[in-house]
């Protein structure tokens, strides 16, 4: 990982409450339908897991603290990279994404990984399995 993304991850754990009041469905629906194909696959598929998971009421409150700061600094316009540079724009997004996901994965059950495949599937069509694998291959 390289020194923007984990500042990036680091930044997001520590201030999790600085990011979360930028965290709002609406906003975060908007951010996916506007910018996901931009974003990739597997950025979204993260971002859906840690939106079905964190309405787990299993989850701590802490944990959802920082799942819904992970959210709000997807959202969120002026993060580490600018989500606007080509090629890298996401990489910071995902390593967020992505660490959190590895935080709660206790609490991404089956239910919470259909319904982020079918959110991903009703929005985008088809997506290449692949791209989801690397997601998903930290649940295992």
């Amino acid at each position: 990982m390289t020194d923007k993304k984990k500042q990036a991850v680091n930044e997001v754990f520590e201030n999790s409450d600085k990011y979360s009041k930028h965290y709002d469905e609406e906003s975060f629906f908007k951010k996916i339908l506007d910018y996901g194909k931009k974003a990739g696959a597997k950025v979204v598929f993260a971002a859906l897991l840690l939106f079905y998971a964190v309405k787990s009421e299993r989850m701590p409150l802490k944990e959802k603290g920082i799942v819904l700061g992970a959210l709000g600094y997807f959202i969120f316009p002026f993060d580490l990279i600018p989500d606007f540079i080509p090629v890298i724009g996401y990489a910071d997004d995902f390593a967020v994404l992505y660490a959190t996901v590895r935080m709660v994965v206790r609490f991404i059950d089956e239910q919470v990984i259909n319904d982020a495949r079918s959110q991903l599937n009703e929005w985008f069509g088809d997506i290449d399995e692949a791209e989801l694998q690397k997601v998903l291959g930290i649940l295992s």
